[in-house]
């Protein structure tokens, strides 16, 4: 009765110990851990994105204070501003592919309206000289700078964890155990492998 007793326990304990090796070795923690890290990269690419947006009313009242500045660049920036804040940041965007190219596409389209307005502002001297302009134009600056790096954080974040949703035997957690898919990231745009024309 005590051999049993004692072979029980012995079997116990062998099984705990083989649970917890299976469970080391099935990445289960590190794959919660890269989807920690792709949530919080997501949350500052939503963050500077955010900024961006915050500051384009007080760029365009800025711009609109000019005599006879083109309302149709202006009002470019406003329709894309207004489509890029409509689609909702969310760290559930990240796991749908269609929202995500949705949402991608909203900032490349208020981006490039907030480039063709600089562009534009060149024309008027006058407004390249006012200081509040000359601050914002600094302010976006920076934040199309923090921009990139956020989604170059964001782009790392996601590749390590598509790794371990893709790579054996992680996959093997990852699809049965969790449901997880791979993500989708951050892709050049259209045309960006060509320099740009410049003229004169």
């Amino acid at each position: 009765m005590k051999r049993v007793e004692n072979l029980r326990a012995v079997l116990l304990a062998v099984s705990l110990a083989g649970a917890a090796f299976v469970a080391s070795g099935c990445g289960y923690n590190s794959i919660q851990g890269a989807d920690e890290q792709v949530k919080a990269a997501w949350g500052e690419v939503a963050n500077q994105y955010q900024r961006r947006a915050d500051l384009v009313p007080n760029l365009v009242a800025t711009v609109k204070g000019a005599a006879d500045f083109e309302r149709e660049t202006l009002e470019a920036v406003i329709n894309a501003r207004a489509k890029a804040t409509s689609i909702q940041a969310t760290p559930e965007l990240v796991d749908d592919p269609e929202a995500f190219q949705r949402f991608e596409a909203a900032q490349s389209e208020l981006s490039g309206a907030l480039s063709r307005l600089l562009v534009t502002v060149e024309r008027y001297p006058d407004l390249k000289a006012n200081a509040n302009f000359r601050d914002l134009q600094a302010q976006l600056e920076g934040t199309e700078n923090r921009i990139a790096v956020a989604r170059n954080r964001y782009i790392d974040a996601v590749a390590e964890y598509n790794k371990l949703v893709r790579f054996f035997p992680t996959n093997l957690t990852a699809r049965f155990l969790l449901g997880a898919e791979v993500r989708p990231t951050f892709e050049a745009a259209a045309g960006a492998e060509r320099p740009p024309e410049v003229r004169f």
